[in-house]
């Protein structure tokens, strides 16, 4: 996995509050096994009409957004567990979500997927969501050694888990991790042999 150290990049802005996993990557597409390809039906049933064509007034349909981070409404990822959630939003192309609040398996499915959970207040949100639909083009700078998020003047701090915030900066996934304390692990084992 790639390291994560800082971004700045346009958002798309997606206001409703209450998307679950379902909505994100419907059931019917959870029978892959492989991480490749969700991205093509992230948020399918909004995307796409039930004759295929594309949903023009949904916001990944429209050519005026772009960029690597999610802004969404309240309550983001909730429902079942599915860990494809996160690996769709994570082909389709993006590195961070934006909310005022993550159900927690997803948070966790996110984070293990390198895609970076950002919890914000709600008149934080409010006002950033505001702020990409008057202006496409607004920068969004996400700076995780020092876990802010920047527009304009606008800057807030997040939490994250410092292991994840760690894992995230090294591109490590769990395995990753333990295999970058190997030496320690061996001393370890040699001071504690039975």
């Amino acid at each position: 996995m790639s390291t994560f150290k800082k971004i700045t990049s346009t958002a798309y802005p997606l206001p409703e509050e209450n998307i679950d996993t379902d909505q994100i990557i419907p059931a019917r597409f959870l029978k892959a096994t492989d991480r490749e390809g969700f991205g093509e039906n992230l948020f399918r049933d909004w995307r796409y009409h039930n004759d295929g064509s594309e949903n023009t007034d949904f916001v990944l349909n429209q050519t005026h957004y772009s960029g690597a981070i999610l802004v969404a409404g309240h309550n983001f990822g909730c429902g079942s567990s599915r860990e494809h959630a996160a690996w769709a939003l994570k082909d389709f192309g993006f590195s961070v979500i934006i909310s005022s609040f993550f159900a927690d398996i997803f948070k966790g499915n996110a984070l293990n997927n390198h895609v970076l959970p950002i919890q914000v207040t709600p008149d934080y949100l409010e006002q950033l969501l505001q702020t990409i639909q008057e202006d496409p083009k607004t920068a969004i700078e996400v700076n995780l050694d020092e876990q802010t998020v920047t527009f304009g003047a606008n800057k807030v701090t997040f939490d994250i888990d410092p292991y994840k915030k760690l894992c995230l900066q090294n591109g490590y996934d769990d395995i990753d991790f333990l295999v970058s304390k190997l030496s320690n692990i061996e001393a370890f084992e040699k001071q504690h042999i039975y």
